[in-house]
């Protein structure tokens, strides 16, 4: 019989509804029971493409004699962390002010009130039998201890940034000896030879890279742009990308970017979109434009639901064994590409044995993942080819590989719609756009935006949702109030999609989301940073802020830079200066870790190069702004108004006012931090005064 979890939304949470654990969500059910009979309660969290996570249920989770232990001596509570990131984060890092390295699954043990006092990661069955008997044993016996800890753990979650971190409310003095400074001690953290970072595992961290293309813009410093480029071929060449069906998974277990866990999540490959698709428009690399258009293929193809959102993540596992379905045995590559196979086993390192050891050193897989050390070029003038015939025949090869593949089981599909992550492909589809013109790029964009604003946004208040699923013929649920990553991510793709396109709607949507923000995440106390949850969303034990940069940006320092556009876009210099103090508040923090903020440091370079803001009035408006993005590097904002007569060119957009065409032409405005020069009518002219 399937427990609670069968009346869920979350493919996650359904994944345990026939578990014997009588599992509950989180929610107020689950945390009465606790009170009302005294017990423990057990919150295990992970999410739907989590390797380890399938094993502990395999493992602990279906069998019915540990089920038992689990119903009888505790409140047992599933939460996706990806549906509840706000519960995640309260006790990922209760867990980790225990001494525990953080990671999913994670358990965590809770009085009845909800406070935290122990928590583990991943157990085998044996290990976790003991704790579970250990742990009530601690709690029937020792309860006092158990209570102190927990209060311990509670007042750490309650503590101020301010007394945490030792954040100040200084303003920021915005110089480039600073920005140098961030750079150096990121920099000692760079693997020189593989690119990223030096360790293992490697994370794509698109932060980063955003960071050192701004620094670049700023300094023009070589190496900013050397690590950068290192970082984004190896990646593209390596593993971590789908080299037959694109994308990326989520990261590379080694040093090589050579074999990944093979899970695809949405928020990784919405992000590199935007950073390949900006790469290119410096270095012109066609690597980059060759991964944007097979990432947004393999979106397209494996991710975009009927309404236009897009689906979270692809499991890493499928019959049972993780990457199965990207990898092959050097007998089926043979098999399927006939006399294709000798030149396609040189270029992608194919061993005989297989090139894919186990993670647990029991020797090789017998199975290959598709990786590259040489570019096209590269490996076209070593075969004496042209790039154009080796295009021809990797296009034929893949095809066959992929006609293969499309008949294998699949890995697990997350189809529950993120809201956060959806603005960030929505970033990713826009800044693709921007940077090729591909009018499909645009459609996708467009028809995301609308999804987002139609089924993610409650009509009643404004406020957007997290989570929305659909379950067969039934209408689609939205549910969950959204959290401070999802208006932030959101109002980023919408701004972007404004300059894309002049469409002055798009810009008063994020303009009301960054209201709705700003009247229901602020800190009363005069902080300027702002909360994670909405004033008016379920009280949980501690109100935290999220300050540090991620896999993710920090919902902070992406909101920071959308308060800086719109102060622009806009003219509200109270949006720039809360920026500002936002950047202030961080300082401290910033200097010390630039490697935990570098999205932030990202931002405080932009605050250090001059604004440029470029506003284009008459029929020929969107090409023109077409043929200058053509011509820059990111960071310019965008204004404009496609019209025909001088009557027609009328808005209440600030850039706007007062503009008009100049002898009947497109006319562009160049403004330097809000003062403009005179009035050119061709790109050219333009490209001088920039």
């Amino acid at each position: 019989m399937p427990n609670r979890l069968a009346h869920e939304t979350s493919p996650y949470l359904l994944q345990h509804a026939h578990n014997p654990v009588d599992w509950f969500a989180w929610g107020e059910e689950a945390l009465t029971k606790a009170v009302r009979e005294d017990k423990p309660i057990l919150v295990s969290i992970g999410y739907s493409a989590c390797h380890w996570c399938h094993v502990m249920e395999r493992e602990s989770f279906e069998r019915e004699q540990i089920a038992t232990i689990m119903n009888e001596r505790f409140v047992c509570i599933k939460v996706d962390r990806e549906e509840r990131p706000d519960v995640d984060a309260i006790y990922m890092d209760a867990v980790q002010a225990m001494g525990v390295r953080g990671g999913w699954p994670l358990n965590v043990f809770l009085l009845p009130d909800a406070r935290p006092f122990y928590g583990v990661t991943y157990l085998p069955p044996q290990q976790w039998v003991n704790l579970l008997v250990s742990v009530r044993n601690a709690f029937d016996e020792h309860r006092d201890q158990l209570v102190e800890s927990a209060e311990g753990f509670t007042n750490e979650l309650n503590l101020s940034d301010s007394v945490r971190f030792g954040l100040t409310d200084s303003g920021p003095q915005y110089r480039q000896a600073v920005a140098e400074t961030l750079f150096e001690q990121i920099a000692t953290k760079f693997d020189q030879e593989k690119g990223g970072l030096s360790r293992a595992p490697k994370f794509p961290m698109p932060s980063i890279y955003t960071f050192l293309l701004t620094y670049h813009q700023l300094t023009n410093d070589e190496r900013a742009l050397n690590q950068l480029t290192l970082t984004l071929d190896r990646m593209a060449l390596g593993g971590i990308y789908d080299q037959s069906g694109g994308g990326f998974a989520r990261y590379s277990v080694d040093e090589d970017w050579f074999a990944p866990h093979f899970e695809k999540m949405l928020y990784d490959n919405g992000q590199l979109l935007s950073l390949y698709a900006d790469a290119w428009r410096v270095t012109g690399n066609p690597l980059y434009k060759q991964t944007v258009y097979q990432t947004i293929a393999f979106a397209q193809r494996e991710l975009l639901s009927p309404e236009g959102g897009f689906y979270s993540a692809l499991d890493a596992d499928s019959e049972g064994e993780e990457g199965k379905f990207y990898t092959w045995t050097t007998a089926e590559l043979r098999d399927i590409l006939g006399s294709d196979f000798e030149w396609f086993a040189d270029l992608y390192s194919i061993e005989e044995d297989g090139n894919w050891e186990h993670e647990t050193g029991h020797g090789k897989t017998g199975r290959n993942i598709l990786h590259r050390t040489l570019t096209d070029e590269q490996f076209a003038q070593r075969a004496d080819w042209t790039v154009a015939e080796l295009h021809e025949m990797l296009a034929g090869a893949h095809q066959k590989l992929m006609t293969v593949r499309a008949t294998r089981i699949r890995p697990g599909l997350d189809d529950k719609i993120l809201c956060s992550w959806n603005g960030l492909m929505l970033k990713g589809l826009v800044s693709a756009y921007r940077a090729f013109t591909e009018p499909e790029f645009l459609t996708l964009a467009l028809r995301l935006a609308h999804f987002l604003l139609h089924n993610m946004r409650d009509k009643r208040n404004g406020r957007l949702w997290h989570t929305y699923k659909k379950n067969g013929d039934a209408p689609g649920r939205a549910k969950q109030a959204g959290f401070l990553e999802d208006y932030a991510a959101v109002i980023d793709g919408l701004l972007a999609l404004y300059q894309a396109t002049f469409t002055e709607s798009w810009l008063r949507e994020a303009d009301a989301l960054a209201q709705y923000v700003l009247g229901n995440f602020a800190d009363t106390d005069n902080d300027p940073l702002l909360f994670f949850t909405d004033k008016n969303a379920e009280d949980l034990i501690a109100r935290r802020k999220e300050l540090f940069d991620n896999v993710v940006p920090a919902s902070n320092s992406i909101m920071a830079g959308n308060l800086l556009t719109l102060s622009l876009l806009l003219d509200r210099p109270a949006y720039a200066e809360l920026a500002d103090r936002m950047l202030g508040r961080i300082g401290p923090l910033l200097e010390k870790n630039p490697d935990y903020l570098t999205n932030w440091a990202a931002l405080y370079t932009r605050r250090v190069l001059p604004s440029v803001e470029i506003a284009i009035i008459g029929p020929e408006a969107d090409t023109y702004r077409r043929e200058l993005e053509s011509h820059l590097t990111t960071g310019v904002i965008f204004c404009g108004l496609v019209c025909n007569t001088p009557s027609a060119c009328v808005s209440d957009l600030p850039l706007l006012q007062d503009r008009t065409m100049r002898d009947g032409q497109t006319t562009i405005y160049v403004c330097h931090d809000r003062a403009c020069q005179l009035p050119v009518t061709s790109v050219a002219e333009a490209i001088k005064l920039l």
